[in-house]
């Protein structure tokens, strides 16, 4: 290859360092850019054949320009050959856990369902790396990456990045002509390359080597200057064109010159007359059904895209064969000699045609049984007829991109399907589907296409309404609109008829309210939860009687009050949605963050748990109610000290997320919940590692998502506990935790927190503010948990230095609240807390009588706190050594590296003493 010396030189290199000895080798990104035609593929032939030749097993694949549509092609083409060939053991070590979730992405078994973006992502690198480390080492090449699949290209910038600790070596080949929604993604890829290198056009010397290699020694200088002026130094188009010279016989000299810039222009091959002048009519329709199906082209499929029969079709083939358009591959497959000869022959398409073709090329894909999957990218291309079998298909394609993980294409089809557009009485149902594809991932169009799903005149069936109604308040109350998710609900519910249904929008009204750190009338809404309950009690009660005499089932049985003897539809929904359990969930957490008897929470949790376990309705990956309800069920078993029943339901959320392949928000939200368990039970390293990776996945979702805020939070906590104060604060700092806080209610209570790192910082006076304005918040809302929001005594120790009178009139409120819960940890805390402000003496009795409270109750760290405290209150005394020792052995359990250095030091000062 002429003038590409330093980039194959750098490519042996980085094979080199892949392929050291005694398994030291070392993985590299490498990349190669340029214009189209500089030469990227015929660098990347050479760097597949140099890392055969040097023992590598190579993983390829090529972007294709009309394939961008097709989700995950790229990542099939790269792992789905080597992958379908292991064996059955084989398969089981490297697909591990994930072979439901990868083996669906990649075509190797029916998708079992909805899969998670993240969680696709996280099992095909997990694949990967067990792969690599299976046939190590390995390169992955892919050219033409602009034109990769947005869900490949994703998950490719990210396996980038921990790829370096593995023995594989990626190298990418592109343009710079990715689109606009891959354009972060193209510079993050790009600019973490070990190895980079732009081809740039050739020098006059380089083509006039190519001329006198093509046209003879004899060709003249002059005549090759031009070569390379006309081209630009273009490679590919150098060779197109001198071509062109040897087809017209010209002579490579001086006089020939003002010939070139036309030929330049043929060998271009932009138009339809140039392709029907050199290849003729009958070979243009092969090459046109070729270019729609883009790269790996299935000849017999080509034909019946064209119509031409298996001769024709043959002909056909020999005759783009010898003009150099196409070139056979093994497996009997065809492609494009360049990418650049398939772009021209697509566009020289009219567009009647093409259109008509793709219709064509839809139908035949899927007889071919190839799938929707591949097949909905033609229909995308197709004319808006009104045609209802398109829009069903569109609708089919969606659900199957949806269940591989690609939101993004099943909304692409259900746009499409929409443009159609469906039947009157179907266009709520496409439009409803559209926003619920679009839930997880674009909150906003969710909230867009729902609001016109309910608009439309034809509407949804009543079910359907109510659950459009209960998505569109999700959609909102994930965008940080908690107020209006809960008054579409209320709305909504003011309009329909008595029900199950009516009764569920009331329930997510109750649940979207329970979640506003602000609300002028939480009292009052306490009180219309309770008679809310007894009435649903009531109506529960009724659909009992009515189905006493048979199983609640979708069918069969005797003595119900629906068809064929089964029950009527409306028990079925109230069964099925839960609504007794969604609303006994509800109760127990007013209770619990209004502080109140932990006693009738407790009972109103176990209600909601028949047999023990979470009722499917409630289940972490069921939808009916969304994975909130399970949450603060389970927190409310954590503040009332049942930390049995909280670690029971966190362990079934991160299990049920990981098996489902839920590895986004949903199972941040798990680690978040796991990790406030190992605080509250002292396990102070275990909580700061599944905080991390809460807030790991909560970056990768993107900033401003509730999940960010309290992973922050609560990790700035564990490392305070920790007695990494510093590390805290620059934490809060660098992640912009503080006022202005989101609307929706945070776990555990953001101002309340800010204001105890400010005391942290020393700045007591703008905790007192912080924690004033808090308290008076959450007393409006009748929020008076001591555990959740340890406010008043955080603010009685920051006060405490100017206003002591005022300090102890605080803690004492503050200890009243905290009995008012009957909890052990809730009381041992605040008494902790409190003795902080009294004098030695009696700061030592209170402190007695918070180690006695926390003794019995799950928090280690606070117990580990309350012994230090005491055994410092007690002074050098002998009476002082027990507690001490005890806190010492216990904050060395806990992880409490600085409490346990303080509870040394204060030992040392009592021997000495």
């Amino acid at each position: 290859m002429h003038e590409r010396e330093a980039e194959m030189r750098s490519a042996r290199q980085a094979v080199g360092a892949l392929t050291r000895p005694a398994g030291e080798g070392v993985g590299e990104l490498l990349v190669y850019t340029g214009a189209a035609g500089l030469g990227k593929t015929a660098v990347l032939t050479e760097v597949r054949r140099e890392a055969r030749r040097a023992g590598c097993a190579v993983l390829f694949a090529r972007g294709g320009e009309r394939q961008r549509h097709e989700p995950f092609r790229v990542v099939r083409q790269l792992v789905q050959p080597v992958l379908s060939a292991l064996s059955d053991e084989e398969r089981a070590q490297v697909f591990g856990p994930w072979e439901d979730v990868v083996g669906a992405v990649v075509g190797l078994r029916p998708p079992a369902g909805q899969l998670d973006p993240q969680g696709v992502r996280d099992g095909l690198d997990f694949v990967l790396t067990r792969l690599v480390q299976r046939r190590s080492p390995v390169a992955v090449i892919v050219d033409d990456l602009h034109w990769a699949d947005a869900e490949s290209l994703g998950w490719l910038a990210s396996f980038a990045v921990g790829a370096r600790e593995l023995p594989a070596l990626l190298v990418f080949a592109c343009r710079d002509e990715f689109p606009d929604d891959a354009l972060t993604l193209q510079r993050g890829l790009v600019g973490r390359a070990d190895r980079r290198h732009e081809l740039r056009p050739l020098q006059p010397a380089s083509v006039a080597r190519l001329v006198r290699a093509a046209l003879g020694g004899q060709a003249e200088e002059a005549f090759c200057r031009h070569v390379w002026a006309v081209t630009a130094g273009n490679p590919y188009e150098t060779t197109a064109l001198l071509r062109e010279v040897a087809d017209q016989r010209l002579d490579p000299v001086e006089e020939s010159i003002g010939q070139l810039r036309e030929l330049a222009a043929d060998a271009r091959g932009m138009t339809l007359r140039h392709w029907l002048d050199k290849i003729g009519p009958t070979a243009v329709r092969f090459a046109w059904a070729a270019s729609m199906l883009g790269t790996d082209i299935r000849p017999d499929l080509a034909a019946v895209i064209c119509a031409q029969g298996p001769e024709t079709a043959a002909e056909s083939v020999r005759e783009l064969r010898r003009h150099g358009v196409l070139v056979s591959t093994p497996g009997g497959r065809l492609e494009f000699v360049h990418p650049l000869i398939a772009t021209s022959v697509y566009q020289s398409m009219p567009h009647a045609t093409r259109t008509g073709m793709h219709g064509v090329a839809a139908v035949e894909t899927e007889n071919a049984g190839l799938g929707l999957l591949t097949a909905s990218r033609h229909l995308l291309e197709t004319l808006p007829e009104g045609d209802g079998a398109i829009v069903a298909k569109l609708r089919r394609a969606a659900r199957e991109h949806l269940a591989i993980g690609a939101p993004e294409a099943a909304q692409r089809c259900l746009r499409r399907a929409v443009s159609e557009p469906p039947a009157d009485r179907d266009r709520a149902e496409v439009l409803y589907e559209l926003g619920c594809s679009a839930l997880l991932t674009d909150p906003a169009t969710t909230v867009n296409q729902l609001r016109l799903a309910l608009a439309d005149p034809y509407g949804l069936s009543p079910e359907r309404r109510v659950d459009a109604v209960f998505r569109l308040a999700q959609a909102l109350a994930h965008s940080n609109r908690l107020g209006e998710a809960a008054a579409v609900c209320a709305e909504e519910a003011a309009r329909t008829p008595p029900g199950p249904g009516r009764l569920r929008l009331e329930v997510a009204h109750f649940m979207f309210a329970a979640f506003q750190f602000e609300d002028a009338d939480g009292p009052g809404r306490s009180r219309r939860l309770a008679e809310f309950a007894r009435m649903l009690a009531t109506v529960g009660m009724a659909f009992s009687d009515i189905a006493a005499d048979g199983p609640v089932a979708t069918g069969g049985g005797s003595g119900g009050s629906g068809a064929n003897g089964g029950p009527a539809p409306e028990e079925i929904l109230f069964e099925r949605t839960g609504l007794a359990h969604a609303v006994a969930v509800l109760r127990c957490w007013d209770l619990t963050l209004r502080g109140v008897d932990r006693a009738e929470a407790i009972a109103l949790a176990e209600s909601a748990l028949p047999n023990g376990r979470l009722p499917r309705s409630l289940g972490w990956t069921n939808t009916v109610w969304g994975f909130e309800l399970p949450g603060i069920l389970g927190i409310s078993y954590l503040y009332a000290d049942r930390v049995d029943r909280a670690e029971e339901l966190f362990t079934e959320a991160v299990r049920a997320y990981e098996v489902a392949g839920w590895s986004g928000g949903h199972l941040g939200f798990a680690y978040l919940l796991t990790g406030m368990l190992r605080f509250r039970c002292g396990a102070l390293a275990e909580a700061e590692d599944y905080l991390r990776r809460a807030l790991r996945i909560a970056e990768r979702i993107g900033p401003g998502v509730p999940l960010h805020w309290d992973a922050v939070g609560a990790l700035a906590e564990t490392l305070a506990a920790r007695g990494r104060v510093a590390e805290a604060l620059e934490l809060a700092r660098e992640h912009h935790f503080g006022p202005p806080y989101p609307t929706v209610m945070v776990l555990p209570d953001a101002p309340t927190l800010y204001g105890r790192l400010l005391l942290a910082r020393g700045d007591a006076p703008g905790a007192a503010a912080t924690l004033t304005a808090a308290g008076a918040a959450l007393d409006a809302r009748g929020w008076r948990n001591t555990v959740w929001a340890p406010w008043l005594a955080h603010l009685a120790r920051a006060v405490a230095a100017d206003q002591p009178d005022r300090a102890r009139d605080l803690a004492e409120e503050a200890v009243r609240r905290a009995r008012e819960s009957g909890t052990d940890s809730a009381i041992g805390s605040t008494l902790r807390l409190c003795a902080a402000v009294y004098d030695r003496p009696y700061a030592a009795e209170l402190l007695a009588r918070a180690v006695h409270h926390l003794e019995r109750s799950p928090a280690r760290y606070e117990h580990a706190m309350a012994l230090v405290d005491l055994g410092e209150a007690l002074g050098p005394t002998p009476a002082a050594r027990t507690p001490l020792a005890r806190g010492l052995e216990l904050a060395t359990r806990c992880g409490a590296d600085a409490l346990a250095t303080r509870a040394g030091s204060l030992l040392e000062t009592v021997a000495t003493g």
